[in-house]
């Protein structure tokens, strides 16, 4: 019988000893939307404060960010941001935060710069106090210790946490996996982690991500030993996408390329901007005269050009889309040319990347990707390290974070089977907080979370709704009735006149036009007169009568709106 990890929750209540309640609104439950509220005393700090990408069930909306209502209830006792790396499934929703919220934001120095070029582009910029940590700092906030410690990932700078609290020591992971030969020597921390493990860790949250994956995760180093073969024997130009923030991908196809006599052009604009950053603070080493402009890299052979590209997505407007298309203003690619995308392909993103990989495949290129070759090793830590990690700091309780509720359920068990407890082992997700002191843990219950969805400058205006009428139009198009009534008598002066998008094409539906306004027609004047005029409920039968008639010839269920005139 598989052990229950989550013990019913009970009502928030003010504990009688010192206590530290861990308030996942994001994160816990999904990938993306990392944040995490760290509350001890009269403090409250947030671990990341991320965004989650839209997936095909939100369409239109731009960004979907956590919903802060505790922390506004809480305002007073707010008082810091801290950051562990970059990415935006971390920093993204910083910008809305920071527009209700004056709290300093805590980071190392190439989270910091990747997060200010993120803020300028929504204006917020002005309003952010950004105070830059390395680790092996101490950050007192209020009644808290905050530590940074080095870790490994997928984009330079990560850090996991080890925050002091009155009830003992939290020990966040962060994104991390342990890569014991990193592109910078930056090994993890061992040593702190182990320290803190000697000393006495109250809790461990650690990254679920991978948890699924047996052994340990590669070492990043090893792409670039895959690469190098691939790069010297290639007859033609190579174009390689990959996310802009890997700074540690991007200095390996650098170095490649130098080794190769080859030039580098950037394309995309994250790429130039985080290329820029990261060489001014030393995170990238960029050889002398090897980067150079996409006009001067086309005057050269092709067997001496490195395209170095995002859209490694496949993202309908990014370059790599558009040069699979043809629609490149100054990039095309044909026979010699190899296209490598060297990243992991996102959930959700398979059909995307599958049609721009089938169209490079067909004007000639040769292509590389995660299936048919060994262009990409991930940044999350795999089952043996997260045992290692465990060992490490040998915590009292475990909380598995950065997941789906697969991921925390089956990195619960793993902690189980590394030794601890299953009554110590706490599988929480968004709207629980897991409270511990010195006594014992319990779940709490109460905290309202949910998704915020952000559709260009509204922000939370688009709700379930809103979604759910877009799904539809989406699905089965939309037919618009409008008449004119007397006010006096109700009689229908003009009309109905019919119009529709998305549900048979106008110009070659003439017949079926009539009929449906026919329908229109013996409804309303079938309807019982009224002593009152009532606008809406004419619109009411309008509608119903369209709706009756499409759903019994075509069995379809298209959005109708009725819009009905007085004169």
């Amino acid at each position: 019988m598989s052990t229950i990890y989550r013990p019913l929750p009970v009502p928030i209540d003010v504990p009688a000893e010192p206590a530290v309640r861990l308030i996942p609104l994001g994160g816990l439950g999904e990938i993306g939307l990392n944040m995490m509220l760290v509350e001890s005393g009269d403090d409250i700090i947030a671990v990341d404060c991320g965004l989650l990408f839209p997936d095909d069930e939100m369409p239109g909306v731009d960004y979907v960010i956590p919903d802060w209502t505790y922390l506004r209830e809480q305002r007073d006792r707010f008082r810091a941001v801290v950051l562990t790396h970059g990415h935006e499934d971390h920093i993204g929703a910083l910008a809305y935060l920071l527009r209700e919220f004056d709290v300093p934001v805590y980071g190392t120095p190439l989270t910091l710069a990747i997060a200010r070029h993120r803020l300028t582009e929504l204006g917020a910029l002005a309003r952010a106090d950004l105070r830059p940590y390395r680790p092996g700092d101490e950050i007192r906030v209020g009644g808290l210790v905050v530590e940074p410690i080095r870790v490994t990932h997928s984009i330079a700078d990560g850090i996991g946490l080890a925050i002091e609290t009155p009830a003992g020591t939290v020990v966040h992971t962060g994104d991390f996996k342990l890569d014991e030969s990193p592109v910078d020597a930056a090994q993890p921390d061992y040593a702190r982690f182990r320290a803190l493990g000697e000393r006495g860790v109250l809790a461990l949250c650690s990254d679920s991500t991978n948890v699924g994956r047996p052994g340990r995760t590669g070492s990043e180093t090893e792409v670039g030993a895959a690469l190098q073969g691939r790069f010297a024997q290639a007859p033609g130009r190579i174009l390689v996408a990959t996310f802009a923030s890997h700074i540690h991908r991007i200095q390996q196809v650098l170095n490649l390329a130098a080794a190769c006599s080859r030039k580098v052009a950037l394309l995309g604009r994250s790429m130039v901007a985080n290329v820029a950053v990261a060489s001014e603070l030393g995170y990238l080493k960029v050889p002398d005269g090897l980067l150079v402009t996409l006009e001067e890299l086309g005057e050269l052979p092709a067997r001496r050009q490195v395209i170095l590209s995002t859209g490694s997505q496949g993202e309908t407007h990014s370059a790599v889309s558009l040069i699979a298309a043809g629609e490149h203003k100054d990039v095309s690619v044909g026979a010699g040319d190899l296209v490598i995308f060297s990243s992991r392909v996102i959930p959700g993103n398979e059909r995307v990347i599958g049609r721009a990989i089938n169209a490079l495949l067909r004007r000639g290129a040769e292509v590389l990707w995660e299936d048919v070759a060994f262009v990409h090793v991930s940044g999350h830590a795999s089952q043996e390290d997260l045992k290692h990690m465990i060992a490490l700091t040998r915590p009292r309780y475990f909380m598995p974070v950065h997941g789906e509720y697969r991921h925390l359920l089956q990195h619960a068990r793993l902690a189980e089977g590394a030794g601890v407890p299953p009554e110590r082992v706490f599988l929480v997700e968004d709207g629980l907080g897991l409270e511990l002191s010195k006594s014992g843990a319990r779940v709490l219950a109460g905290y309202p979370t949910g998704r915020i969805f952000v559709d260009g400058k509204g922000i939370g205006d688009v709700g379930q709704v809103v979604l759910r009428d877009r799904q539809l139009l989406a699905e089965a198009g939309m037919v618009v009735v409008a008449l004119t009534i007397d006010k006096i008598s109700g009689s229908v002066v003009a009309g109905p006149e019919i119009a529709s998008r998305g549900f048979v094409y106008m110009k070659e539906s003439d017949e079926l036009m009539e009929e449906v306004k026919r329908a229109v027609r013996e409804a309303l004047a079938a309807r019982e007169e009224p002593e009152v005029i009532d606008r809406e409920l004419i619109g009411a039968i309008a509608r119903s009568a369209v709706r009756r008639f499409i759903n019994q010839r075509f069995d379809r269920k298209p959005v109708v709106i009725p819009l009905v005139l007085e004169v």
